[in-house]
Formats: structure tokens, sequence, C-alpha cells
């Protein structure tokens, strides 16, 4: 089976994720620690879940588009302003609480193109 040469894998049975620009494990991706995270169109999107969490409200922000590094101070900005809990989770921020209009007006003070999701 000839391989075509536009045509990249993403996945590997032996390690797992393949970093799309180096073609190693994730884990040992050499691109730049430094990178950004990618997001498909730039735009950050707030939502608010209560799935399995017993039926309490949290805010979930996806898509900023920064490194770990500065999720976590994007995070404590967002939970001092709601002065309220909440984690970095992933690439996603989670703000207890119904906390999306202080949420989405701070990011937007930062810079964010912000969109709320869900209902």
């Amino acid at each position: 089976m000839t391989r075509r040469r536009d045509s990249q894998p993403v996945y590997s049975t032996d390690g797992g994720r393949l970093c799309p620009q180096c073609q190693r494990r994730v884990i040992e991706c050499v691109c730049g620690n430094n990178k950004p995270r990618t997001s498909v169109d730039g735009v950050v999107r707030i939502r608010r879940e209560t799935k399995g969490r017993g039926g309490k409200a949290v805010t979930v922000i996806e898509g900023i588009p920064e490194h770990p590094d500065a999720l976590k101070t994007i995070c404590k900005q967002l939970k001092q302003r709601c002065g309220v809990g909440g984690a970095v989770k992933g690439d996603t921020l989670e703000i207890q609480g119904d906390q999306r209009t202080v949420c989405q007006q701070q990011l937007e003070k930062m810079g964010y193109q912000v969109k709320r999701s869900g209902g």
C-alpha cells in the first residue's frame, strides 16, 4: 500500500497521539514548550454545565489560545474577579457557579473574542 504524500499519521498504536509538526509522540514533542495551543477559529467559548456534578453549575471556558502556564494565570484572575474557586483541566477552565457574564466581560477586557455557547 502506497502512502499519499500529503497525508500524515495522527495516531500510532505504538505510542498514542502524534504531534502534527514533528511527527513524534506528544510527550516527546520538540516543537517548543512555549508554543501556544492551537484554536480552531480563535473564539473563546463560554458555557454552563451541570452534568456529572450533582446538579451544581460550573462555567466552562474553552478555546483560549495560550500556553498552559498562561491559562493558570488567566484562571486565577477570573477566580479572583468572581470570588469563587475553579481549576484548569487540560485546555479548558472551570469556574464554580454560573459566572458566564462576569467571565465574558473580563475576557473581553483582556482582548479575547468571546461567545456564549449552549443554552
